[in-house]
């Protein structure tokens, strides 16, 4: 076993050098290339750290509540003194194997939806090379300033490492660090994609890597380095205010929309960052609080994407705001170092969210850069900077390890090939978008609007169709949309900073997770051109809270279209009382009373959903008279013609849910932890452990409203033919020998990552068909049933999408990992094969399985 845990002794430091003693200068600031409009700016422009509160709020007040659970406090871990000399991490290195593990560039990755696993050691060893050369050359001032933020607005983008002069030569010219996992953050002529909700709702790998390879080059062509994305915190809470720029409640759907995301982006030549490291669920009290979570739930379920990430070839992680069991997570030697830099054999970075960085000793516990810079916004101090530097000259923290941090940040810029002479300069300012000298309004759309389109038609879910009510057509020959969510805002799509605030068609949730929308295609617009092509009549009205006339309006119409949302964002906006987190889970701007006031009065009631996550839909979705439930999400710039290519049957809906939606809010297994005072660290227990959203349905048996991985077609598909084989392995027989007799893998560098654990060992077949008269997809998905062994009855570990024509067979093969069938050994440390059979279950949904098997003895 190698490891470099350090061996703590059991005091605590008391820093030669006083933090709040440092003038302005301690943050070792090179500004001299930032406009002095730019460098003295008072911006109010938020990121992920502001705790202060913007209120935006237009909405009727709404009688809400939130299931909040027990306030408690405990104290935080304080963090000890390294007594040795630091050794940093070796570079994991495994033999490449053709057609498994084959090497590879980021820029050239290898397929969506391909078996063979990336090997990019050889790229990362190239660049660490680089970035070692390029070192040498720097004092220790320079170095400290690669690890330091130039502090908040004191550069173009919402984060900004200073240049080294001359650039040319043996300077470098910094980074820029730009929000957001839908688009490039406060910048114009840019493309507001569907968000990552959506994205995992489309269970495609291929629309997913394009939404990652095109948010790469719009990135890039706005001079970015570092893309602040994708977000893979799981929806654990179903109303957690930033599930929306995740992939769902699902570990594995999570993981793999996360890995196509960062393989696309770093091919577009951003470098992505895996954000937040780890268990950020919730946005009350997120950086007084402290996730308590146990050793196997954090490495099968919260660490699982983070894994798939560094598989990815990621260069940069974020770590969270919050504690990790009573220890900050910035400064968490256990995550950081022992899981994601050895166990996970993680070669970038780890960046702090912005002002989550607790001590200049955190360096020692894996952290390597700060940002932004200073201790707290505008407060001219830092935990790096001038401090970094004294440490380092009295002792306290070994140069060998700033020269790790800065090796490992040279090396993802050269990993990218961001040292090309072609890579764009900056050519926006987040801070002063009208400030015409710092802004060259590049339009770095391209024609990526088709890809927003298509991806928003593929991630929209049918829920509920009875007789045919879509799609529509030429039978619906006069029509009324209800609601305002159907129509544009009243004063534009960017109406509300950060898009704090609910008017119009909701495209995106609200916080830093955002972009502007150059525009914004609202259903009515996009309905009423579509109408033209069957002579239909439309009427509308926009108003929520005019019962009476939406009622009225309603009668006798072919179809009436209820338009209702529901929407959240990060915590430093509240709108209507949410504080980032949902207060409840029902529609706002009292769209159940809408439904029901529509479906009194029309016997074609379709009820149109765009929501950051789950809703109660019970008041309504029974109801004799509503007869169709489209959830569209937030589908970006293209709403509203991804919803009428599914509304009118152009696209025939394949999307699928990424979380339950429950008939009620206290079916979920982990509710919104509210409470705590200014000084408390408020305990959040994970004591659901491994049973999150479905598998929590499933183990206490509770009937959904629709589950995980539901959604209807227009045609329909039938399954058959199951077979389940052996893949003969080409990497080391030992270990999985080892693995086969219910051995766990071995602590080492790269353990949980390693090729012969994740390489395909099981193939799953089956003939998929198109029963019905229509051309369709479908999503058909794999779920394990593991032996008794503490996990929950069903886990997702496998999906792929089909189309075809009307009456087509198609062979459908899904393979498994090692991996895939292993589950984490607490007292080994490591993952091994439960003891008994498992079983296997193929079908379209968490609970609509058409076929069953077993994973076959040796």
């Amino acid at each position: 076993m190698v490891s470099r845990r350090w061996p703590w002794v059991t005091f605590v430091l008391l820093a030669t050098t006083s933090v709040e003693a440092q003038s302005s200068s301690s943050l070792a600031l090179n500004t001299s290339s930032i406009p002095s409009t730019a460098a003295s700016s008072t911006s109010s422009i938020l990121t992920e750290s502001l705790p202060a509160s913007a209120t935006s709020s237009s909405l009727p007040q709404e009688t809400l509540t939130s299931a909040g659970g027990p306030t408690t406090t405990q104290p935080v871990s304080p963090i000890p003194v390294p007594h040795t000399a630091f050794s940093s991490f070796p570079l994991p290195a495994e033999t490449p194997v053709p057609g498994v593990f084959a090497a590879d560039d980021p820029s050239s990755p290898p397929e969506a939806n391909s078996p063979v696993i990336p090997d990019f050691g050889p790229a990362w060893a190239t660049a660490y090379e680089k970035a070692k050369a390029k070192l040498a050359g720097f004092t220790l001032e320079e170095k400290v300033n690669v690890t330091t933020g130039v502090g908040w607005a004191n550069g173009r983008c919402v984060g900004n490492i200073p240049p080294i002069e001359p650039i040319q030569g043996r300077g470098w010219p910094g980074l820029c660090l730009e929000d957001s996992p839908l688009g490039v953050r406060l910048a114009d002529f840019v493309t507001a994609f569907p968000a990552g909700v959506n994205a995992a709702a489309s269970f495609n790998r291929r629309l997913i890597r394009l939404r990652g390879l095109f948010m790469g080059l719009e990135h890039k062509g706005k001079g970015v380095n570092i893309a602040l994305g994708p977000m893979m915190n799981m929806g654990r809470v179903a109303q957690g205010g930033r599930n929306w720029e995740g992939f769902g409640a699902d570990p594995y759907l999570t993981g793999e929309a996360a890995y196509e995301t960062i393989l696309g982006m770093q091919m577009g030549g951003v470098q992505a960052c895996s954000k937040h490291l780890i268990n950020n669920e919730q946005e009350h009290f997120r950086t007084q609080e402290s996730s308590d979570v146990d050793d196997r739930t954090q490495h099968e379920i919260y660490a699982y994407p983070f894994l798939r990430s560094v598989m990815a070839g990621v260069t940069s992680m974020m770590c969270s705001y919050n504690l990790i069991n009573g220890t900050y997570a910035c400064e968490n030697d256990k995550m950081l170092n022992d899981i994601v830099k050895r166990e996970f054999g993680f070669q970038g970075f780890i960046m702090s969210d912005w002002a989550a960085t607790h001590s200049t000793i955190s360096v020692m516990t894996g952290l390597d850069m700060t940002m932004p810079g200073d201790i707290t916004f505008d407060s001219g101090t830092s935990y790096f900077g001038q401090n970094l530097t004294a440490y380092i000259q009295n002792g306290t923290i070994p140069e060998s390890r700033l020269d790790d941090m800065v090796t490992r940040i040279l090396a993802a810029w050269y990993f990218l090939h961001q040292d090309a002479p072609s890579y764009p300069p900056t050519n926006f300012n987040a801070f002063l978008p009208d400030d015409e000298p710092t802004n060259e309004h590049i339009d770095v759309q391209d024609d990526h609007h088709w890809l927003g389109r298509e991806l928003g038609a593929a991630s929209t879910v049918l829920l509920k169709n009875v007789g045919g009510a879509l799609p529509l057509g030429k039978k619906d020959r006069s029509i009324v949309l209800v609601g305002s969510d159907a129509g544009p805002g009243n004063i534009g799509p960017n109406e509300f900073a950060d898009r704090g605030g609910s008017d119009g068609i909701l495209a995106m949730g609200w916080g830093s997770g955002t972009a502007n929308f150059t525009y914004l295609v609202s259903p009515l617009e996009a309905i009423q051109r579509k109408a033209r092509e069957f002579r239909t009549s439309v009427s509308w009205i926009l108003d929520d809270f005019n019962l009476a006339t939406a009622g009225n309006m309603a009668r006798k119409r072919s179809a009436a279209l209820v338009f209702i949302s529901s929407d959240s964002g990060e915590g430093y906006i509240t709108v209507d009382g949410n504080e980032g987190d949902r207060k409840n889970l029902t529609a706002w701007h009292g769209g159940d009373d809408l439904v029901l006031a529509v479906a009194a009065q029309n016997n074609n009631t379709i009820v149109v959903v765009n929501s950051v996550g789950p809703l109660i839909v019970e008041p309504w979705v029974d109801h004799p008279n509503v007869t169709a439930v489209v959830w569209a999400g937030l589908q970006g710039n293209e709403a509203g013609n991804s919803l009428v290519d599914v509304l009118y049957g152009d696209w025939n809906p394949s999307g699928r849910l990424p979380y339950t939606i429950a008939k009620s809010i206290a079916d979920y297994p982990a509710q919104l932890i509210l409470g705590g005072e200014a000084q408390d660290i408020l305990d959040i227990p994970y004591t659901e452990g491994l049973e999150i959203d479905y598998r929590h349905f499933d183990a206490k048996n509770i009937t959904p409203r629709f589950e995980f991985g539901f959604g209807l077609s227009y045609t329909t598909f039938k399954y058959s033919g199951l077979s389940i084989s052996k893949i003969e392995s080409r990497v080391n027989d030992t270990l999985i020998d080892n693995w086969e007799n219910g051995g766990a893998s071995p602590i080492e560098e790269g353990s949980s990552r390693a090729t012969w654990l994740h390489e395909p060992a099981f193939s799953v077949s089956f003939t998929v068909y198109n029963s019905g008269s229509i051309f369709g997809g479908d999503i058909p998905q794999l779920y394990v049933n593991f032996p008794t062994s503490g996990e929950p009855p069903s886990v997702l570990r496998g999906f792929t999408n089909v189309e075809m024509a009307p009456y087509e067979r198609e062979k459908v093969t899904i393979t498994l990992s090692r991996y895939d069938l292993s589950i984490w050994d607490t007292e080994a440390q490591g993952w091994r094969k439960p003891k008994g059979t498992i079983h296997l279950s193929v079908g379209a949904s968490s609970r609509d399985i058409r076929l069953g098997g077993k994973i076959p003895a040796e």
